[in-house]
């Protein structure tokens, strides 16, 4: 809570200031070196995002060398400082050095920014990772709405100087101050570390960490697009609400509402629908809702504004109805998108260097949104589209992006079938989650229902698992790019094809060798009657030759599901769709007591009568 808070007002703080100073920029009409309003509020933008550019890069490696708890509180009072130097510039009306506190604020949020998200995994545990993520997305852009809507209120209201917005922005960041002194310590990572003070190698250094792991480099690609299309939205709805739908500012701050509150929304529905897991599954859900709702509110926006048009005008007409469904379901499809990416970022980044990649993170994120901004400039300048046109791009484009980062990491779209599979076809009660290791070499040995059994074990359990099959289920069509794209194991008996038997054991010792989990049905095939069949002895030359501990696992209430062979498919009982099914997971059995007599005697204690 205090780590949440801190950031919240952190992040709420920012837009006050910017906002309120846009404001003044705009309406008071100050000037500054011959550049007019327009030109100043857009320069205003780029002096924020500047230092993530420049110094991202630097800061990444304080975050790592440092503790993090310490950090913050310093860049809190840093924040403290800078708000009393907004003071001095609101009572002097002096333009220049109101820029320079924005440059600061800037500068604040990229020292803040891997620190931010470079702790999360040192002071969560790992079930809770997805949670967490959400609440600060989640309360980031609460934050966001509540500081756009705040600022120019608060730099609006009658006085000789905008002492409100002065007094505001002053008293959030001690407020923000004293809730860090509450966050817990977060020792260092990597203390070692020399700080390099060459902000352009630091840089390229941070983008190589990224690039180390192909999963982490994409979804990195996939974060930094979302802002990309976040930032094309966010943008366009002022003048979107002015000049599509004619409406005012009252009108504009419900729309931009309707975009936070999905967002917040999608986000913490996250964790309920991953079930405290890292599911990536739900990104490739994400990018087709952004994708739907984005192209329909192209569809849904009217052809002519109808001037003056109040909120209670806009949502008495049914027609909009559509325009406040899609804003909604934008966000909370966003939601769904963003906040998984996050949380594989940093469960899959390297812990000594998470900060650094974070802050690569931050400097692609703003070259996006940079990129977003010219990009609509030329759209809806030079080019004469529309803003509804503009968001008709920014659809298709999504879809593009999206499948490209799919095809080269398949490993999302995969994650997304067994998804859909465990949230629709069933539901499945787990429990026991705590008896398999977080890391090292495992084995979980289960009996096998149904051709869907690896699938189930494999979405429900937090480590990725490779699962050792039949050869002919492996290569089951639809199914055989979900098997191969996890990394499952074809295997045969020895007298069907020796040569993928060798290569099956030889796969599975490599798994071990990695310290990840290997995933065995030892009965050799599916139950034709419901019943555990007699457990082969492949698991007793496993273990002899590598010792690790096995996981019991019993599926259970499967047998004449939709997957099972209790019935032929034309007899298949509809009652049993969407029915609940059980993972019950049991206590690791240490190496030296592992036999296939032992094992069948667990999983049949853990099922019970529970076909």
């Amino acid at each position: 809570m205090p780590f949440f808070m801190t950031q919240g007002f952190g992040a709420f703080n920012d837009n006050v200031f910017k906002n309120a100073l846009a404001a003044l920029l705009v309406f008071e009409s100050s000037k500054m070196a011959g550049l007019n309003t327009d030109q100043l509020v857009n320069f205003s933008a780029m002096v924020f995002i500047l230092p993530f550019f420049l110094f991202s890069a630097l800061f990444g490696q304080f975050a790592d060398k440092y503790e993090k708890s310490m950090q913050i509180r310093r860049v809190k009072l840093l924040e403290v400082v800078i708000m009393l130097l907004a003071t001095l510039g609101f009572w002097l009306d002096n333009v220049p050095l109101l820029m320079f506190v924005l440059f600061l604020l800037g500068l604040q949020s990229t020292i803040f920014g891997p620190i931010k998200y470079g702790i999360l995994p040192r002071i969560l545990k790992r079930e809770e990772l997805v949670g967490g993520n959400a609440l600060i997305e989640m309360g980031t852009f609460v934050a966001i709405l509540g500081g756009t809507i705040a600022g120019p209120q608060l730099a609006g209201i009658e006085a000789s100087w905008p002492y409100w917005a002065s007094a505001a922005c002053l008293a959030v960041a001690v407020t923000g101050y004293l809730f860090s002194l509450r966050i817990p310590p977060s020792p260092a990572v990597a203390p070692d570390l020399e700080i390099s003070w060459n902000i352009f190698a630091e840089t390229v250094r941070n983008m190589k960490f990224i690039n180390q792991n192909r999963t982490v480099l994409n979804s990195v690609l996939g974060i930094s697009w979302f802002w990309f299309f976040g930032a094309i939205f966010l943008v366009q709805i002022p003048s979107y609400t002015q000049n599509v739908l004619g409406g005012d500012k009252h009108l504009m701050s419900a729309l931009l509402a309707l975009f936070i509150i999905g967002i917040s929304t999608g986000s913490l529905l996250c964790e309920r629908l991953s079930g405290k897991q890292v599911e990536i599954g739900l990104v490739p859900f994400g990018a087709i809702g952004l994708t739907l709702f984005g192209l329909d509110l192209y569809f849904a926006s009217p052809e002519a504004p109808v001037a003056g048009i109040t909120v209670m005008e806009f949502l008495a007409d049914g027609n909009n109805w559509r325009i406040v469904i899609d804003l909604l379901l934008i966000g909370t499809f966003g939601g769904f998108y963003i906040v998984p990416l996050y949380a594989l970022v940093q469960s899959r980044s390297e812990q000594d260097h998470l900060s650094r990649v974070i802050a690569g993170l931050n400097i692609l994120n703003s070259l996006f949104m940079v990129v977003a901004a010219v990009s609509a400039m030329l759209i809806l300048g030079p080019a004469g589209l529309s803003i509804p046109e503009l968001f008709l791009i920014t659809a298709v484009l999504n879809a593009v992006v999206a499948v490209y980062i799919f095809t080269l990491v398949p490993e999302f779209l995969m994650r997304f079938l067994v998804w859909i599979l465990i949230h629709t076809i069933y539901r499945v009660k787990v429990t026991g989650m705590d008896h398999i290791p977080e890391e090292g070499p495992v084995i979980l040995a289960s009996n096998h229902v149904s051709f869907a059994d690896p699938l189930i074990l494999g979405g429900m359990i937090r480590r990725p698992v490779n699962f050792v099959m039949y050869h002919k289920i492996y290569k089951i069509p639809v199914l055989n790019f979900i098997f191969r794209t996890g990394k499952a194991i074809p295997i045969a008996g020895r007298a069907e094809d020796p040569r993928i038997l060798e290569n099956a054991y030889r796969k599975m010792h490599g798994v071990l060798e990695s310290e990840d989990v290997l995933g065995i049905f030892p009965e050799g095939g599916i139950t034709r009657d419901g019943e555990i069949q007699p457990f082969r002895h492949g698991i007793d030359k496993v273990i002899a030759e590598q010792p690790v501990p096995v996981v019991p696992v019993a599926l259970c209430n499967l047998w004449g599901s939709l997957f099972s062979r209790r019935d032929s498919l034309l007899k298949r009982r509809p009652y049993k769709l969407w029915s609940l099914i059980e993972l019950r997971i049991g206590e690791p059995i240490p190496p030296e007591e592992v036999s296939a007599e032992r094992l069948q005697r667990e999983v049949e204690n853990l099922r019970g009568e529970d076909r």
